[in-house]
């Protein structure tokens, strides 16, 4: 279930309203979290925080592959019209041990579907543990900013950077050690706001 909310902050009327929409998985749709506690809602009180008018979509479900996502853009740039899309998707792509080549091709399709419509796109990278094996784990990473790089979208290189690489690891996944804790999103976060303040401006 998509959530809505529309961020008019005291002050910014005269700034030019945006649409966020956030195309994403498990680690976008609150998996396992009290709602309002994911890296999203806290992206939209940080919005407000720092006085950018901005509507966020949360269109992320939960097990959503770069496939899944492709399917749904059309319909999600129809509806919202958004001015700024971010796709975090291709962490269930790895789980399932899709072809690299598809996920790639899905991400450059919905990259150029949103760019298409006047949007601006934001990829959200990831990695995967060493144990699927050092050359797939440096290519899957790598593909991100290729596509970031050949469609000029705005890059994250990992959205997990000082979550599951850090030296509090354990602690900050639930006990399916997939999914971050609330405590984790925070940090998310901050991995994903420096790229997308000035995206937003």
């Amino acid at each position: 279930m998509a959530l809505c909310t529309g961020l008019r902050p005291a002050g910014a009327a005269a700034a030019a309203p945006r649409v966020v929409v956030v195309v994403g998985d498990s680690l976008s749709a609150e998996y396992g979290l009290a709602r309002g506690s994911g890296w999203v809602a806290l992206l939209e009180r940080r919005l407000a925080q720092e006085r950018i008018a901005a509507t966020v979509v949360n269109a992320s479900i939960s097990g959503d592959t770069t496939s899944g996502g492709r399917s749904r853009l059309p319909a999600l740039l129809q509806q919202h019209k958004p001015s700024h899309v971010v796709i975090e998707l291709g962490g269930n792509d790895a789980l399932r041990g899709l072809p690299l080549a598809m996920t790639r091709d899905n991400l450059v399709a919905m990259a150029r579907a949103a760019k298409a419509t006047g949007a601006k796109v934001m990829l959200v990278g990831m990695q995967v543990p060493p144990n699927y094996g050092a050359r797939y784990g440096q290519d899957f990473a790598a593909l991100f900013a290729e596509v970031a790089k050949a469609e000029g979208a705005a890059l994250v290189p990992f959205l997990l950077a000082g979550v599951a690489d850090g030296p509090q690891a354990e602690r900050l996944f639930q006990p399916d050690r997939i999914h971050p804790t609330a405590e984790a999103h925070p940090a998310m976060l901050g991995n994903v706001w420096p790229v997308m303040k000035p995206w937003l401006r």
